[in-house]
């Protein structure tokens, strides 16, 4: 019980101590990319374990980007055909399944090198921000465009990464349906691609 206490204690101090960084990122959605990108550096130009990186990096994924919204536009028209119970269980199984998919990927870079170039309104809902990941000896440059939503213009958040015209998004919805069709659409078989992915 001790033990118990102990640990509620620093928790509590941890999460509600005014030093703890609770990271508040610029409302502008250009600064936005920037500092995220800045700050994903610092983490995997670190000295920390792949896991410790993952974690750090899915902190950043859920405090910068819609995961709900991508994972319902992903789902594509089969989201209003879903309960409420299924819609809670896809939620919490998409999140899990793209903070791995995401931080997978991140962590086999060490020092990329993106340069954010410009910002370009396209309505009050959203802004595309380009960036380019500069070449190397070993990979060409790569023109990213990160689609930031910004219908809280207070708190902005990606909904998409294009790159090199690609929408990764779009292509997730893609390969979702794909799944679906295959298999009379039933929405428990992508639940079952969703689990096998994170438990691999």
């Amino acid at each position: 019980m001790k033990r118990i206490i102990t640990s509620f204690l620093l928790i509590c101090f941890i999460y509600f101590s005014p030093n703890y960084d609770v990271r508040a990122y610029s409302s502008d959605p250009e600064k936005f990319i920037s500092e995220i990108i800045e700050e994903a550096k610092l983490i995997l130009n670190s000295q920390a374990s792949k896991q410790e990186k993952a974690e750090k990096l899915s902190l950043i994924a859920i405090n910068t980007v819609d995961v709900k919204g991508i994972g319902y536009y992903t789902l594509g028209k089969k989201r209003k055909e879903i309960n409420n119970d299924e819609k809670k269980k896809y939620e919490v199984l998409f999140e899990k399944y793209f903070l791995k998919s995401f931080t997978s990927r991140l962590t086999d870079y060490s020092d990329p090198k993106i340069s954010v170039i410009e910002a370009e309104k396209v309505n009050e809902k959203y802004t595309i921000v380009k960036s380019m990941l500069l070449k190397t000896d070993k990979k060409p440059e790569v023109k990213i465009d990160w689609r930031v939503y910004t219908k809280n213009p207070e708190k902005p958040l990606i909904r998409d990464l294009i790159i090199e015209g690609l929408s990764l998004a779009r292509t997730q919805k893609e390969e979702f349906a794909s799944i679906l069709s295959t298999n009379n659409n039933d929405i428990n078989a992508l639940f079952i691609k969703l689990e096998e992915f994170i438990n691999k």
